[in-house]
């Protein structure tokens, strides 16, 4: 593991950088309001993906002093700003320029993640959302979002279904929702983000080269 700072205007965001052996690309983690880096969700996820020989990068997209402030976690353009940024420095970084980029975005941080999909175009591989508010992305940057996207919710997790329905309907791109069983919002029954994990694994393997 690899700790870098990303610059950001005045500021810089914290990140860990994992890249494994001849690593079949690298998956950048939007994470959702209040959360961060060290989320043991996303870490969890991330260790998942690194173990099938997916790079990743965990960082925040706010620091911690924005992250007081609540307007900020639902800022979706800033979020998506920061997550562009953090695109670039992968694009530039001379040990992760060669590679594909996926996304990986829970909660607020999955409408930052289709938002940067949009404006990307076909520079970003795939998209998994866990839990995430993909509405929020806003109905242009949904239909305009080309790589493939699979959305993840809890069977459990009543109202965030309707919501990733709603802009599911909205993408036109390869697209999948998957319902995991019994989980809701957070996952934390026994062996719903261990099975989440895979989906996205599955994923990201299916379409990073």
């Amino acid at each position: 593991m690899t700790s870098v700072k990303i610059p950001v205007g005045s500021v810089e965001l914290n990140g860990e950088l994992v890249l494994p052996p001849a690593p079949s690309g690298i998956v950048l983690f939007a994470h959702g309001s209040g959360s961060s880096r060290l989320s043991p969700r996303n870490t969890f996820v991330a260790e998942v993906l690194q173990q099938q020989g997916i790079g990743t990068l965990l960082f925040d997209l706010l620091t911690h002093a924005e992250d007081q402030a609540y307007s900020m976690r639902f800022d979706i353009d800033l979020l998506t700003r920061r997550l562009l940024i953090a695109t670039r420095w992968v694009q530039v970084n001379s040990t992760t320029k060669d590679l594909s980029i996926g996304y990986f975005g829970a909660s607020t941080g999955a409408a930052a993640a289709l938002q940067a999909a949009a404006e990307m175009d076909g520079d970003i591989a795939a998209v998994v959302s866990r839990g995430g508010r993909p509405d929020l992305a806003g109905e242009i940057a949904l239909g305009q979002v080309i790589a493939p996207t699979l959305l993840i919710v809890g069977s459990a997790d009543y109202g965030v279904i309707e919501l990733n329905e709603q802009a599911y309907a909205l993408m036109q791109c390869e697209k999948k929702l998957t319902l995991i069983p019994g989980a809701t919002h957070l996952f934390e029954e026994t062996g719903t983000l261990k099975l989440a994990a895979q989906h996205a694994a599955n994923w990201f393997l299916k379409y990073l080269h």
